[in-house]
C-alpha cells in the first residue's frame, strides 16, 4: 500500500472516532472555541472601526520615479507650482475684472494664505495669468498648495472647506482641485460600500437557502463572512501604521471576504452533509470532512493568496493595498473555515439541516420519481450527463468554447491606458462640476500641465534659451517660466497641445526628458505620472506573472501529481480572462453601455486596473478549479477510471461552483453600483470572469481538454512522481480506506455503467 500523506489537518486517530490533531483541537471544546472567536470578532470590531478615515484615495504613482522626486521638490522649493486647491470663483454677468469682485477675490486669496497648512496661493487677480479666466470672463481661480502628507492634507481640506464655498458677496465659490477630487471619491466610495453591503447580505443568505435549503445551513457561510470581513478591517487598520493603504482595497475586502467565505463554507457543510447522509455520526463526519474538503479549503487558500501577494512587487500602493487586504481576507476566511465552522457542525450535529424551507417540493419530486434509478434521483446527475454530452463531443466544445473566448477578448487589443481623474466621479460631485468647468471654460488647466523642475546655477540667458528650446518641441503649446529661487532652483510651466495626459502629452513628457540643458532637469505632472507609472508597471509585470504562473504550477502538480494538469490550469484560466478583459475596452474605454452603467468614458482605462483584475480574477479562478480537480483527483486514485473521474468530478462540484460563482458574482455586482468608475469596473469585470470561469471554462472547457489529453493527463517523470508521494497533498481519507460515500457511488455507477455496456 502507497504511504500515507499526512497534512497540517491530520494526525492520529483520537477519541470519539474524532482522529487527527487539528479535528481534536478545532471540536474538544467547541463553544469555547466560539466564545473565543465572538470575542476576538469584537475587538476586530472596535480596532477596524474608521480604518477607512486612515486610508488614502491616490497610490497610483511610483515613489522612485523621476515624477515623484520632482513632486516632492518643487513641494519644497515652489509650493504654487503644484497647486492641488482650487477656488472657482464664479462672478456671473459682472466679470471677473469688475472692481468689487476683484476685491472680494482679493480678500478670499488673502485668508485662505492665513489658513495653517496652506501654501502657494495665487490668483488670476494677482497674477493676471489668462490660464486662471475662463474665456467668457465670467470666472476665474485661486489655485493654493495644502501640504503634507495625504491625510493630513485632507484634515485640512475638511476644517476649511466650509468656510470658503459658497456665497461671498458679489461671487459664490466652489471647490476643486486634485486634494478635492481625491476626498469626494473617498467619500462617495465609503457610502457606495456600505450601499453594497446592505445589497449583497440579504440577497446572498437568500440564495445560500436555495443553494442549502436548511435556513440553519445557510447561516453558517454568511458568519465566516462577516468574520473574514471585519477582522481584514482590524488588520488594515494595523498596516496603516506603517505604510499607506487606498481605501478602494475595502471593496476588495468585503468582495473576497463575502465570496470566499462563502466557497469554503459551502465546499465544507456540503461535504459534511455527505457524510452524514451516508450514515457517519457527527465526529466521524467532521474528521472526514476537515481531512477532505478541509485540505482543498486550505490549499485553494493558498492558490488565491499567492495570486494576490503577486501585487506585492509593483511600486504603487494602490496595487499593494489590494495584496495586503486580499491576504488578509482569504487567509482569515479560511481559518475561519477551518476553524469556527467545524465548531458549530460539531455542535449542531444533524441540526445543521434544521429549518429545511426545500423539505415539501422533495417530497413531491420523490412522489412523482419513485424509487428511481441510481442517477436518475441525484441531484448531480444532470452535471453528470452534461459532463459525458462534452466528453462525447470534445474537439467540438474545445474548439468552440477556445474560439469565443478569445473573440470576446479581442477588444483588449485596442486598450489605451490612461491615469484616473475627476471623470471617475459622477457628473454631479461638487469637484467633477468644478474640473468639468475648468476643462471646458478655461484656455489651460490650472491644475494640470507638465512642470519642468531646474537644478543648478544658470544665467539669464541659459534660462532663457532652455525656454525657447522646449517650447519649439513638437506637442508643445507654450512654455512659460521660469521662476526661480535662491540655491539654483527654478521650475518651467509647459502646456501640452491637447489632453493634458493623451498621447500627445505623454511622447512630451519624453522630449522633454531628452532635451539638452545647462542645469539637471527633472520632469513631472499628471503626463509624467502616468508615464512613470506605465513603465514601473511593465518593468514589475513579468515578475508578478512570473511568480503566479510558477507557483500555480508548482500547488497544482503538488495537488494532481501530474505534469500537464498544471500547465491546462493556467492556459484555461487565462482563457477565462478574456472575456472580462474584452469587456472592460468595450463598455468602460469605448462607452458602450455608459448610460445604461452611468460612467463617463475617457477613453482609456487606468493603468493599474487591469494588473488588478487579473490577480483577483485568476485568484478566484484558481479557486474554483482546486474545488473541481480535487475532485477528479480522489475519484481517480480510487478507480483509475480516467473519463468516470472527470464525470464524478463536474457531478459533485458543478452545481456547488456554479452557486458560488452566482454568490460571488451577487456581491460583485453589488460592488459594481458604485458611483466611482475604477469600482464599478473591478465589480462588473470580476463578476463576469467569474460566471465565465464556472458555467464555460470548468464546464465546457475542462471535460472537454481533458477528454482529448486522456490518460496522459496524469503522466509525470519518474522523479516527479517520487516527489509528489511524498510531498503531495491528497484528499483521500486516510483513516476510511475504500469506504468513503464517493467510492460507494463510484462503485454503484460503474456496475451501472458496466450493465448498461452489456445489454447494448
Amino acid at each position: 500500500m502507497a504511504e500515507v500523506k499526512k497534512t497540517a489537518l491530520d494526525g492520529g486517530v483520537g477519541a470519539r472516532g474524532g482522529g487527527g490533531g487539528w479535528t481534536r483541537f478545532v471540536t474538544a471544546r467547541p463553544r469555547l472555541t466560539l466564545l473565543v472567536a465572538l470575542v476576538l470578532t469584537a475587538l476586530a470590531v472596535l480596532v477596524g472601526g474608521g480604518v477607512a478615515d486612515r486610508m488614502g484615495s491616490g497610490g497610483w504613482e511610483d515613489p522612485a520615479a523621476e515624477s515623484t522626486y520632482a513632486t516632492e521638490a518643487l513641494e519644497r522649493r515652489f509650493p504654487g507650482s503644484q497647486p492641488n486647491l482650487l477656488l472657482l470663483v464664479n462672478a456671473g454677468p459682472e466679470g471677473v475684472d469688475a472692481p468689487a469682485v476683484a476685491a472680494e477675490a482679493r480678500k478670499l486669496a488673502e485668508r485662505l494664505d492665513a489658513e495653517p497648512g496652506v501654501d502657494g496661493v495665487g490668483s488670476y487677480w494677482s497674477t493676471g495669468s489668462p490660464a486662471l479666466r475662463s474665456e467668457d470672463g465670467r470666472q476665474a481661480v485661486i489655485a493654493a498648495r495644502i501640504a503634507g502628507e495625504e491625510k493630513d492634507a485632507a484634515a485640512v481640506l475638511d476644517r476649511i472647506a466650509p468656510e470658503y464655498r459658497g456665497a461671498h458677496g458679489p461671487v459664490e465659490v466652489s471647490l476643486g482641485g486634485g486634494l478635492a477630487v481625491r476626498h469626494e471619491m473617498q467619500v462617495i466610495i465609503q457610502e457606495d460600500l456600505l450601499r453594497a453591503e446592505l445589497i449583497a447580505l440579504p440577497l446572498t443568505l437568500v440564495l445560500l437557502v436555495m443553494v442549502f435549503g436548511s435556513a440553519v445551513a445557510a447561516l453558517l457561510p454568511l458568519g465566516v463572512g462577516i468574520v473574514a470581513i471585519l477582522g481584514t478591517n482590524a488588520v488594515l487598520r494595523g498596516i496603516t501604521e506603517f505604510t499607506d493603504v487606498s481605501v478602494f482595497a475595502q471593496n476588495l475586502t468585503t468582495a473576497l471576504g463575502l465570496g470566499l467565505a462563502i466557497d469554503y463554507a459551502l465546499f465544507v457543510v456540503r461535504r459534511y452533509r455527505e457524510e452524514l447522509a451516508a450514515g457517519a455520526d457527527t465526529y466521524t463526519a467532521v474528521r472526514t470532512t476537515l481531512r477532505t474538503a478541509g485540505r482543498t479549503v486550505l490549499f485553494s487558500a493558498l492558490t488565491v493568496a499567492v495570486s494576490l501577494a503577486a501585487m506585492l512587487v509593483f511600486p504603487q500602493y494602490f496595487l499593494r493595498s489590494f495584496a495586503y487586504a486580499g491576504i488578509a481576507v482569504v487567509l482569515l476566511a479560511a481559518t475561519a473555515a477551518l476553524t469556527l465552522l467545524p465548531a458549530a457542525l460539531v455542535l449542531l450535529g444533524d441540526r445543521v439541516n434544521a429549518l429545511d424551507l426545500r423539505r415539501l417540493l422533495r417530497r413531491r419530486r420523490a412522489g412523482r420519481e419513485g424509487a428511481g434509478t441510481g442517477e436518475g434521483g441525484d441531484e448531480g446527475a444532470g452535471w453528470a450527463r452534461a459532463a459525458s454530452l462534452v466528453m462525447r463531443r470534445a474537439p467540438v466544445f474545445a474548439v468552440l468554447t477556445t474560439a469565443g473566448l478569445v473573440l470576446l477578448g479581442l477588444p483588449f487589443l485596442g486598450v489605451k491606458f490612461g491615469t484616473a481623474d475627476d471623470r471617475q466621479l459622477p457628473v454631479t460631485a461638487s469637484s467633477r462640476v468644478v474640473q468639468d468647468q475648468l476643462r471646458d471654460s478655461f484656455p489651460g488647466d490650472p491644475g494640470g500641465g507638465i512642470t519642468v523642475l531646474a537644478e543648478g546655477e544658470a544665467t539669464p540667458a541659459q534660462y532663457a534659451s532652455y525656454r525657447e528650446r522646449i517650447a519649439a518641441l513638437d506637442g508643445v503649446a507654450r512654455a512659460e517660466g521660469p521662476v526661480t529661487a535662491a540655491g539654483g532652483h527654478a521650475y518651467f510651466t509647459v502646456v501640452p497641445e491637447g489632453e493634458t495626459v493623451g498621447a500627445e502629452a505623454q511622447r512630451t513628457v519624453s522630449e522633454l526628458r531628452a532635451a539638452p540643458a545647462p542645469f539637471d532637469t527633472s520632469v513631472t505632472g499628471q503626463a509624467a505620472v502616468l508615464v512613470d507609472s506605465k513603465d514601473a508597471l511593465a518593468e514589475r509585470l513579468p515578475w508578478a506573472a512570473g511568480i503566479v504562473v510558477l507557483v500555480t504550477l508548482l500547488l497544482v502538480f503538488l495537488l494532481t501529481g501530474s505534469v500537464l494538469i498544471p500547465v491546462q490550469a493556467v492556459v484555461l484560466n487565462a482563457l477565462s480572462l478574456t472575456a472580462m478583459f474584452g469587456a472592460v475596452v468595450w463598455v468602460f474605454q469605448d462607452g458602450h453601455l455608459a448610460g445604461l452603467l452611468g460612467f463617463t468614458a475617457t477613453g482609456d482605462i487606468e493603468t493599474t486596473l487591469p494588473v488588478l483584475m487579473f490577480c483577483v480574477a485568476f485568484g478566484l479562478s484558481m479557486d474554483y478549479g482546486v474545488f473541481l480537480l480535487s475532485r477528479i483527483k480522489e475519484e481517480y486514485d480510487a478507480t483509475g477510471d480516467h473519463e468516470h473521474s472527470v464525470r464524478f468530478g463536474l457531478r459533485h462540484t458543478g452545481g456547488l461552483i456554479t452557486a458560488a460563482a452566482v454568490i460571488l458574482a451577487v456581491v460583485m455586482v453589488a460592488i459594481g453600483t458604485s458611483r466611482v468608475t475604477n469600482t464599478k469596473m473591478l465589480g462588473l469585470g470580476v463578476a463576469l470572469a467569474v460566471l465565465m470561469d464556472a458555467m464555460v471554462v470548468r464546464s465546457l472547457l475542462v471535460p472537454s481538454v481533458m477528454k482529448l489529453t486522456g490518460r496522459l493527463t496524469w503522466w509525470a517523470p519518474g522523479p516527479l512522481r517520487r516527489f509528489h508521494d511524498r510531498f503531495g497533498i491528497s484528499e483521500t481519507d486516510p483513516y476510511n480506506h475504500g469506504s468513503t460515500p464517493g467510492v460507494i457511488e463510484v462503485s454503484e455507477e460503474l456496475r451501472e455503467t458496466a450493465s448498461s455496456r452489456s445489454t447494448g
